[in-house]
């Protein structure tokens, strides 16, 4: 176990991921792929990482997000408007998001939730977005994709007033507490861990990643943000989902290929791609 020390087991430490891995975040529509997407896919293949999700932030991006899945193997969508963009809707977004959600490479909603730590948009406008897409998350009967920052206590006020769909849902990059994660396991959420796990200073995301029960836990790139060591500071890419993969397997004292087995079937249960 690496408790950030310094002090790891021998037996995981340098061990390579084996087996598949399902990055479960990640915004490759997003400009900073524009000049060599075909490499970051390339990269990610070698780095065996099978599946990624597609993620939209609003309306447009969604649409590209369900482009991306179309037209590359291995990729699926969520669709959604991301707290920052809340003020920014149009009075048909839900109807939007509702048409993209029923395509059949569309796997979750999202990403949806609140956002106090930047305050792009005002916190009412936040909340009552969010609870707009809940809804739908219920009608639809769909997985929810929560981003969630400096906000534990109204989001999971929201979610318990408000409920999800049976189909359940994700804390993704999570960064809160250990008990903001174990309230919302309770709730039937996955957590979702990112680069910020493999930094140095992250006690409580270590301690997090090593207490998440294996049938919860999930891992992400959220990229092209949050790049992991060694790679922290610069653009992120599916293929650095491995060094989370690594970390996580040495804090929990387990060979990486499982925690590849573990997260990636959680993922493919999670979005019923089973």
């Amino acid at each position: 176990m690496d408790t950030g020390t310094g002090q790891i087991n021998r037996v995981t430490a340098g061990t390579p991921v084996t087996g598949e891995l399902f990055d479960t975040h990640t915004h490759l529509y997003d400009e900073q792929f524009d000049a060599d997407l075909d490499q970051v896919f390339s990269r990610m293949a070698g780095a065996r990482v099978t599946r990624v999700l597609c993620v939209g932030f609003d309306v447009n991006s969604s649409e590209q997000a369900l482009a991306m899945a179309q037209s590359r193997p291995g990729v699926v969508a969520a669709v959604g408007v991301h707290p920052h963009d809340a003020a920014d809707v149009a009075p048909d977004y839900l109807d939007r998001l509702a048409g993209l959600a029923r395509h059949p490479r569309v796997v979750a909603l999202g990403e949806m939730g609140l956002d106090y730590y930047r305050d792009l948009s005002p916190r009412p406008v936040q909340r009552q977005i969010f609870r707009e897409q809940l809804a739908l998350v219920r009608e639809l009967v769909m997985p929810v994709i929560i981003h969630v920052r400096d906000a534990f206590g109204d989001m999971m006020d929201i979610l318990r007033a408000d409920g999800i769909s049976p189909a359940g849902g994700v804390m993704h990059c999570f960064s809160g507490s250990w008990e903001w994660a174990r309230q919302a396991m309770e709730m039937g959420f996955y957590i979702s861990l990112a680069g910020p796990v493999t930094f140095k200073k992250a006690p409580k995301l270590k301690e997090i990643a090593v207490k998440v029960p294996q049938d919860r836990l999930l891992i992400e790139t959220d990229c092209p943000y949050l790049a992991p060591e060694p790679y922290r500071g610069r653009r992120n890419e599916p293929a650095y989902v491995k060094y989370i993969a690594e970390h996580i397997a040495r804090l929990r004292d387990m060979p990486p290929g499982e925690l590849a087995r573990v997260t990636t079937a959680n993922a493919k249960k999670l979005f019923n791609m089973e």
